[in-house]
């Protein structure tokens, strides 16, 4: 009979990849490395920082004196426009190609202080606006096949900057990640007749033990097969492609919900919370994409502590992804925090 509690694989229906759920690891006297806290208190306005308005970027760029949401080319990009195509291969084995597309940055807020637990919900509304206006921009274009948009918080988690701030990457190919989720999507929906995410959505629900809340159009859960020990995933309840397709009712859910699950983070413990946040969605490659449901997912490092966090290395590194703590218990944690961010009082 099959028992949670001792060690067991979860399968990921999105990829096809399995993690290995360990709780007894949880009972070993080393519990991870204990850092110093890099979080530290931020001014509204910090002259020296160049996503500041109307500071000064690289190559003497300066930025206008915005007062919303505020996005620009990457001084520093990854991908460039108009590459030219070209391929390297010695017998299939040493193999390269050229691509192209574009990197952008939007800043939430001008304020520098300010994080997506800390906004309100009409600023976070203009931030998803701001999304939504890039995806259909670089969809448009014909060169680009995939948009993807992520945010970095915290040092570490790599964010150059702690200005609250998104990258948008729009590749002329879809990259590997999304390829196999529009790929098992896909199989899925050819093999069931109905969308993956919506049917998992519905046994979430009916479970009820990994859902952290719900709101008119979207739900916030714990996935089953989840890898980071604070793993969260938002869904719309109803199908939804890409940011595009997004009403302005929806929009308001979504901010609403990315408001509550930041500040659940925050006040899980105590601190302003380092996570990776993306954006999963169709890709814009002039195929209709039935299959597709777009999600959002946070990554979260954070183990025991403020100071205590999960690596992959080792295990993870050669086999496959592993975690201590069930989803199930993560759920519990987080759904009995506060809504209100501890600052607050």
């Amino acid at each position: 009979m099959f028992d949670n509690g001792k060690a067991h694989r979860r399968y990921n229906p999105l990829t096809g990849d399995w993690v290995l759920v360990s709780p007894g690891r949880l009972n070993r006297p080393w519990l991870g490395a204990e850092e110093q806290g890099t979080q530290v208190p931020q001014p509204s306005y910090d002259p020296d920082c160049y996503l500041c308005p109307g500071n000064e970027r690289a190559g003497g760029k300066k930025n206008p004196a915005y007062t919303g949401t505020y996005v620009f080319d990457n001084d520093f990009p990854a991908l460039l426009p108009d590459g030219e195509g070209g391929e390297f291969n010695q017998e299939d084995l040493i193999l390269a190609r050229n691509e192209a597309g574009r990197c952008r940055v939007l800043c939430f807020t001008p304020q520098h202080d300010r994080t997506l637990s800390r906004m309100d919900i009409p600023e976070i509304h203009r931030v998803v606006d701001a999304w939504t206006e890039e995806y259909r921009l670089h969809g448009a274009d014909e060169s680009i096949n995939y948009v993807t948009i992520f945010e970095n918080r915290g040092e570490m988690m790599g964010a150059s900057n702690p200005h609250p701030h998104c990258q948008i990457w729009a590749n002329e190919t879809v990259p590997p990640i999304p390829g196999k989720k529009t790929w098992y999507q896909m199989e899925y929906l050819q093999y069931h007749g109905s969308n993956l995410l919506l049917d998992y959505c519905e046994l979430e629900r009916k479970a009820g033990e990994r859902i952290l809340f719900e709101n008119r159009h979207f739900i916030c859960l714990v996935p089953y097969w989840a890898i980071w020990p604070f793993e969260t995933m938002i869904l719309p309840k109803e199908h939804l492609r890409h940011l595009g397709e997004l009403s302005q009712a929806q929009a308001r859910s979504l901010s609403e919900a990315l408001k509550r699950t930041t500040v659940m983070y925050d006040n899980l413990f105590r601190v302003p919370f380092p996570y990776s946040m993306g954006i999963h969605q169709a890709p814009t490659d002039r195929l209709e994409h039935p299959e597709w449901q777009m999600h959002i997912s946070f990554y979260p490092p954070l183990l025991r502590s403020s100071t205590i966090r999960k690596f992959m290395v080792g295990y993870e590194l050669f086999a496959m992804a592993q975690r201590d703590v069930t989803p199930e218990e993560a759920a519990r944690r987080l759904r009995d925090l506060p809504e209100k961010h501890y600052t607050e009082g």
